[in-house]
């Protein structure tokens, strides 16, 4: 028993060393950064509260925080409802089902730099393919990255495009074991289509609809890549977003100190809006 006992503390010893390394490591530094004040040159001097009492005034940083919700307040349902309804129709028999399915997913394994650089092209004002089109159906051209009140707008339907995908995957899985029998009950009783989708296959993805929310959510927060290489942060500071100006006070300003104080921030505010998600969604699953 004792031989099994070493064998088996051995096997785990790798991941042990690497989840200390490259998980536990990092939080503790991320804690610890928050009492400093540390440009990545000088020693590292003690700060007390200097960094929290400074994101608590910080104008910029609430203004990110807001970006990130109008983001996700565009994002989440539209993900959501793209997802489940590509879902319902490569469910279906169809031709060339698997490759669709396979069409539908590869933009997630792109490089989300790839993606927002082709976008970019895709949403520019003057010569833009989607402008293009625009125009040729009668409407004037739309300053997708240079407006304001449509910047984050755009970012978010760009971000749905790229991962969709995944989420198609998580439903179809769901949408498989749905049971024919009860399919097939519910058609015998003169269902429609589209009650058969409300009263039954809505109900049963309930499990999926949360995991697809709550990870759409955690990945919303982390909002980076796209507006960093689509518009810097403008129009304005409208795309904005918390992890770009984390990133901006760590690498642009050298604050490491309060950079890591927003990422703790972010941290718990991911925190509290995953659970009270979870808590609502749980309530509605319940009743």
């Amino acid at each position: 028993m004792r031989a099994e006992a070493r064998s088996g503390t051995l096997l785990s010893a790798p991941y042990a060393v690497f989840l200390l390394a490259f998980a536990a490591y990092p939080v503790v530094f991320a804690l610890a950064l928050v009492m400093m004040r540390w440009d990545l040159v000088t020693t590292p001097a003690f700060a007390g509260a200097d960094n929290v009492k400074l994101l608590a005034s910080d104008a910029r940083f609430w203004q990110a925080v807001g970006n990130t919700f109008v983001f996700l307040g565009i994002h989440l349902p539209l993900q959501i409802v793209t997802a489940l309804g590509l879902a319902v129709a490569l469910n279906r028999p169809m031709m060339f089902r698997s490759f669709w399915r396979a069409a539908f997913f590869l933009p997630v394994v792109i490089s989300g730099a790839v993606v927002a650089i082709l976008w970019n092209a895709l949403y520019a004002t003057d010569v833009g393919l989607i402008n293009a089109l625009i125009s040729k159906i009668g409407f004037a051209p739309v300053p997708w990255l240079t407006d304001p009140s449509v910047a984050m707008a755009a970012i978010a339907v760009m971000v749905t495009w790229k991962n969709v995908g995944f989420y198609v995957i998580i439903y179809l899985a769901g949408l498989q074991y749905i049971p024919r029998s009860c399919q097939e009950a519910i058609e015998l009783d003169g269902a429609t289509s589209w009650q058969r989708f409300w009263n039954l296959t809505l109900p049963l993805l309930l499990p999926q609809t949360i995991l697809v929310l709550t990870l759409s959510t955690i990945n919303g927060f982390q909002l980076f890549i796209e507006p960093y290489v689509m518009t810097g942060g403008g129009p304005l500071r409208r795309t904005y977003s918390v992890v770009l100006y984390m990133y901006t006070n760590a690498f642009s300003y050298q604050k490491m100190g309060y950079a890591a104080t927003i990422g703790v921030a972010l941290a718990m505010i991911i925190g509290a809006v995953v659970a009270i998600q979870r808590r609502v969604v749980g309530s509605a699953e319940a009743s």
